[in-house]
């Protein structure tokens, strides 16, 4: 058999619309992506910065809490006390670490409205000088934390932390997120474009093969129509003599028959391209199927000038697991291309076999073979060799098909002769025998019904 590529018109216009390359679709995706991963980063890093502004800001709270009630304890004063080496409280008084934990800041506000503080740098502001909770305010240029009570005296005594560590704290987080975004987003955008283009690629190449296959049954289609057509045109046009009209029957015929086929082919691949109502998998009798293409084909390889033979070397039952139609299909793809590239004079044989658990199919021919580059392409649709204008390229994409649902592998090489070898193997069904010293239990196989002549 050949292989080589027919080549033909695909009839087809170039469209007007130019279809967006796999590039442009997976950098457009990985721009999409790296938007939402933006959005979500911000909206995740804000409700970090937030939940750590809180958490921070409750451990000020509980400090400050902490150290109003040690303050009002401390020897019955409503003053902090002391640290060694410093003054007595007073306005006087330099910033103190005091024994309540952090730098706070006390004030101490007298009824006449004279104000006492721990630090004389940081005033107080009059709307501060009230009595109430936990609460933030600006003094100076920093950000406290303030809390106010009464003092037994008739005082409003106001303590104040400042909140720099948790603003230093919110720093270091924005700082970390900005410096990671920008990586982050990189990795992600860099990441989809990847991943986007590995995954398009076998989208775009099947979109291809499918424009591809339009173009190629849209050639094939009309090829046979154009035939008819310009022939009944012909007939209509003026009298013609009955030889004429003879012949143009049998053209006719012929293209008739050809679009027939056609149209079958394309409608079972049709049927298992959707992957719906496929037959029941059963175990089958390759060898039954092989003799009854043999007996099939031998009027055609007769006619050809062919020389048909069979070789079964079994061990065990060649039997497999698939739909016997569909195994009875792939067989007369074989030998018919087979008998086709032999040639006259040529020689096609179909040997069988059982080897290590496996069921194994070749059909070798004697014809010019299939060139090692071509051996890929050989199960693509429509593809055909330059040599032969018969057909139409979908007979081994069907026998591919068949081989791959049954769980087959092929094996495309040189047969002895110099042509083309085809092989196929598939795992060996079990077949339930009966027990020693039982009755014959039948065997579980399917055969097909014999093609209707």
């Amino acid at each position: 058999m050949s292989a080589n590529s027919d080549t033909k018109d695909s009839g087809t216009t170039p469209s007007h619309r130019r279809e967006p390359s796999v590039r442009s679709v997976s950098i457009r995706v990985a721009l999409m992506a790296t938007a939402v991963v933006a959005v979500v980063y911000l909206v995740v890093g804000l409700a970090v910065l937030g939940i750590v502004t809180q958490n921070l800001t409750a451990q000020i709270d509980d400090d400050l809490t902490r150290a109003v009630a040690r303050f009002e304890d401390h020897d019955g004063v409503d003053r902090p006390p002391p640290s060694e080496g410093q003054a007595e409280y007073g306005p006087d008084a330099p910033p103190r670490k005091t024994p309540f934990g952090p730098v706070l800041i006390v004030w101490v506000v007298e009824p006449g409205g004279m104000v006492r503080a721990s630090d004389t740098t940081a005033e107080l502001p009059e709307d501060q000088r009230v009595l109430g909770g936990l609460r933030t305010a600006n003094i100076g240029d920093e950000t406290v934390r303030l809390i106010s009570w009464q003092s037994d005296d008739g005082d409003i005594v106001v303590m104040g932390q400042s909140l720099a560590p948790v603003q230093d704290a919110q720093r270091t987080i924005l700082l970390a997120e900005l410096l990671i975004a920008p990586i982050l987003l990189g990795a992600v955008f860099v990441g989809s474009v990847a991943i986007g283009r590995r995954v398009a690629a076998p989208i775009e190449r099947a979109r291809q093969r499918q424009l591809a296959f339009t173009a190629d049954a849209s050639h094939e289609l009309r090829t046979p129509l154009s035939v008819i057509e310009a022939q009944t045109s012909l007939a209509l046009s003026a009298e013609r003599d009955a030889e004429w009209y003879r012949k143009g029957f049998e053209r006719v015929d012929r293209e008739s028959k050809r679009l027939r086929r056609l149209v079958e082919d394309l409608l079972w691949l049709a049927r298992f391209d959707s992957g719906g109502a496929h037959p029941t998998a059963e175990p089958v009798d390759l060898g039954v199927i092989a003799d009854r293409a043999i007996d099939r084909f031998e009027v055609l390889a007769e006619a050809r000038g062919v020389t048909l033979t069979a070789v079964t070397t079994t061990a065990g039952a060649p039997v497999i697991l698939g739909p016997a139609e569909w195994l009875d299909r792939l067989l007369g793809v074989l030998l018919d291309n087979a008998c086709k590239y032999a040639g006259r004079g040529g020689h096609v044989e179909l040997r069988l076999a059982v080897d290590a658990g496996r069921v194994r199919l070749t059909v070798d021919d004697s014809g010019p073979g299939i060139p090692a580059e071509d051996r890929e392409r050989i199960f693509d649709r429509f593809h055909r060799g330059v040599d032969s204008k018969e057909g139409a390229g979908l007979g081994l994409a069907i026998g591919d098909a068949v081989v791959k649902a049954t769980g087959g592998r092929w094996k495309v090489g040189e047969s002895a002769t110099g042509g083309a070898s085809m092989g196929i193997s598939w795992p060996q069904a079990q077949v339930a025998r009966s027990q020693p010293g039982s009755a014959p239990a039948a065997r579980s196989v399917v055969t097909p019904e014999p093609p209707a002549a």
